[in-house]
Order: structure tokens, then C-alpha cells, then sequence
């Protein structure tokens, strides 16, 4: 059975999101050509992707230095344009190495 305090918390965090949405739709009719704001916006997914991934891929592996390792290879292969393919499988693989390697010592 629900009971009356989930079904508020329901309720207020339903109306949360929907007002999040339909705020920005209502305020904003017009096009936006303020340049601040505009790189504002632009920058805002790149921020939300990395604030969800780098955790994770921190606590992916029992081992602090593997997921560095990994990381760092990431942002090696991503600094110099690589595909993601090829930045996730190289990851991978380095992470996998260097367990290999902690095993062994």
C-alpha cells in the first residue's frame, strides 16, 4: 500500500521537474543572442556527461590506481582526437593490464 508521504513526495517532486521545464519555455520566447548565455548553454551538456562519468569510472574498478590508470589513458586518446572507440578500448585495456599486473605482485 502507498502511503500519503510517498504519494506527496510523488507530487512535489513531479511538479519539481515539470516546472524546471516549462519555466525556460515560458520566460525564453524569443531567441537568444546574448553571447555569455549562449556559451553558458553550450558548455552545460559537456559539464552534466562529466559530472555523471568521472565518478563512475572511479568507482568501477576495487582499485584506485587502476581506474586512474584507465582515466588518464582516456584523456590521453580524447586530447589527441581519437574516436571514442578507440579511447574506450584502450581504456579497457590499460585498466586490464594493470590489474594483471597487481595480481601478479
Amino acid at each position: 500500500m502507498i502511503s500519503e508521504g510517498f504519494l506527496a513526495y510523488l507530487l512535489v517532486i513531479a511538479g519539481t521537474t515539470y516546472l524546471v521545464r516549462m519555466i525556460p519555455l515560458v520566460l525564453c520566447k524569443k531567441k537568444i543572442e546574448n553571447r555569455f548565455v549562449l556559451s553558458f548553454l553550450h558548455y552545460v551538456p559537456i559539464a552534466v556527461l562529466s559530472a555523471m562519468t568521472i565518478p563512475a569510472i572511479f568507482y568501477a574498478t576495487d582499485s584506485i590506481y587502476t581506474a586512474a590508470v584507465g582515466f588518464i589513458s582516456a584523456v590521453v586518446l580524447a586530447y589527441f582526437s581519437q574516436s571514442l572507440v578507440t579511447v574506450a578500448a584502450v581504456s579497457c585495456l590499460s585498466v586490464l593490464a594493470v590489474e594483471l599486473i597487481l595480481k601478479l605482485f
